[in-house]
């Protein structure tokens, strides 16, 4: 093998390997249709969600989703990032239903401890009531394994119980691609078409498929302050502390969130082309960078999943 040739069969075999994930995607998405009376696709506007539209769309035809779109807000999102969701739903013709922290908070199931807390953890209460209110049998999710340990964890087909809670000692075997569906009243299921799917495939599948994305994923100028090895945005939800010296930086988000949780990471990469040399380089899961929220334990994950998380 000589220089001249090698880009062209490793690009080759990279496109290879995103068809098959592609292929298994579209398996799972249309099994679920043909399993549940009632599933629904979380969709938050992130790279994840876009990409299991965009295999939503080969598996049903555009326009033609059999499943509603579902967003639980936290009150906290980014406003580009909002935008984005509706206008790609509109463009889908996809049905998409939001539930919001604020209203659980209102009605008095969520409390929080102080104003200013990070809600990513109370979106359990709201989902719940989200499965509850609408009946969904369903939950189709874009976490995946590399993303975390409790989600390397998870089976694609991830039973829940009658109060929305995972057991990981209960989980159902998933030999040969062969997925048992079958629940109980009161009982649901999440499922992960993209769990086998890492951050590297999920940027090169965004390439190769040209998938429209919220701005902030690219390098961009913003203000931020260095906090507990992380960078953090100045917004008027995280603003700089005493003694704290606010930086104009070079920055991308790796993933979106909660505002308050959620950090970019300083970057020049403005295509995805320049987001997968990054990946590649790069040795600290997307979480690890960019979630302030998941660094209080090793089992702060998995605590929240066995309690309804995503």
């Amino acid at each position: 093998m000589n220089a001249r040739t090698e880009p062209h069969l490793l690009a080759t075999v990279s496109n290879h390997h995103l068809d098959a994930l592609e292929e298994e995607t579209i398996f799972i998405l249309r099994e679920v249709a043909a399993s549940f009376e009632r599933p629904a696709l979380l969709f938050s506007g992130g790279k994840d969600s876009l990409v299991m539209l965009r295999c939503a769309e080969k598996a049903f035809g555009a326009g033609r989703l059999p499943f509603p779109l579902l967003m639980i807000d936290t009150g906290h999102n980014f406003p580009e990032v909002l935008a984005f969701r509706d206008r790609r739903a509109a463009e889908l013709g996809a049905e998409l239903i939001v539930r919001s922290v604020e209203d659980s908070m209102a009605r008095g199931t969520v409390r929080l401890a102080r104003e200013d807390e990070p809600r990513n953890a109370h979106q359990s209460v709201t989902l719940l009531e989200a499965v509850e209110e609408l009946r969904f049998d369903a939950l189709i999710g874009g976490a995946r394994r590399d993303e975390e340990k409790a989600r390397a964890k998870e089976r694609i087909f991830s039973h829940r119980d009658g109060f929305g809670q995972w057991q990981p000692k209960a989980q159902r075997p998933e030999l040969w691609t062969l997925f048992n569906t079958r629940i109980a009243p009161g009982e649901h299921f999440r499922v992960f078409p993209i769990s086998n799917w890492t951050e590297l495939d999920v940027w090169q599948y965004i390439e190769r498929e040209r998938i429209a994305l919220p701005s902030l994923y690219y390098a961009h100028q913003r203000e931020v302050v260095e906090r507990r090895g992380l960078l953090v945005p100045v917004t008027p939800l995280t603003p700089a502390r005493d003694g704290e010296q606010v930086q104009q930086l070079s920055v991308r988000f790796r993933t979106l969130g909660d505002i308050t949780c959620t950090c970019p990471v300083a970057s020049l990469a403005d295509t995805p082309a320049a987001i997968v040399q990054e990946t590649l380089a790069t040795a600290v899961s997307e979480r690890g960078a960019t979630r302030m929220d998941d660094k209080t334990s090793e089992a702060s994950m998995e605590k929240r999943k066995r309690d309804g998380y995503f």
